[in-house]
Formats: structure tokens, C-alpha cells, sequence
């Protein structure tokens, strides 16, 4: 999403009202971009490919959150891995919720996804590129 062109509205709306029943974090649940071709085999033999499909992908943690201010008393100092005490503390307790996002979302974890969105902005058809007005 992105808080620049808005279109961030419905992870804050959904925090505030999740808040409202005791849930104190919400994360975008976004759907990664698919990486590799799917084989389905049947013993050794590939009885279906289909190049990065992207439906069968499960949702991961987007990265963007609303949290609650007492959230940040689980995190303990800088050593915290906000993945892995906070977010786990949340999701046992039931306080995490999850926003879905279904719109543009691309890490950029590796230098083939960074060029990928310089490639994109380059080109002008960044979906987060604000146009003028």
C-alpha cells in the first residue's frame, strides 16, 4: 500500500476497529510475487507444470503494521526480532490481526528485486509512483 497516494485507509480502518476487540497489532497480509514454475509428479513423472502461479501462493507478512502503543513493551532492546518475539507473542495470544492486501506489493530483498523496481520507476509504470496532479 501506499500512505503517500491513501491507499493505506483500510489497514488503519481495520486496526481501529480490530482494536476495539481487543486485538492490539495489525500486519498487511500480502500474496508474494512467485518465483519459480510448480510441478505437480505423480511418483517421478510431471503430470502438470505451470510457470510462477501466483493463486496457489500463501499470504506472508507484508511488512507495514498498526499496533497498539503497549505493543512496544514486547520488544526488549535492539537485539528484539520483531518477527520472531513480537509477532509470535501477538499471534498466540490472539492480539494479531491480519489485514489483506490485494494490491501491488514487491519485496526487495535481493538485487534482482531491487532492479526490478528501479525498472519500474524508470519506466514510469510504478504503481506507487504518485502522478501529477
Amino acid at each position: 500500500c501506499s500512505v503517500r497516494r491513501g491507499r493505506c485507509r483500510g489497514i488503519f480502518r481495520a486496526g481501529w476497529r480490530w482494536g476495539h476487540h481487543g486485538l492490539l497489532a495489525t500486519l498487511a497480509a500480502v500474496t508474494p510475487p512467485a518465483r519459480f514454475g510448480a510441478l505437480h509428479l505423480n511418483g517421478d513423472k510431471v503430470d502438470g507444470f505451470a510457470e510462477k502461479p501466483q493463486a496457489d501462493q500463501a499470504r506472508v507478512n507484508g511488512g507495514f503494521f498498526v499496533l497498539h502503543p503497549s505493543v512496544l513493551n514486547l520488544v526488549e532492546g535492539d537485539g528484539t526480532s520483531w518477527e520472531r518475539e513480537p509477532l509470535e507473542t501477538l499471534s498466540a495470544r490472539g492480539q494479531l490481526a491480519a489485514w489483506r492486501h490485494d494490491g501491488f506489493w514487491q519485496p526487495m530483498d535481493t538485487l534482482r528485486e531491487k532492479m526490478l523496481l528501479e525498472d519500474l520507476w524508470a519506466s514510469g509504470k510504478a504503481p506507487w509512483k504518485r502522478t501529477s496532479p
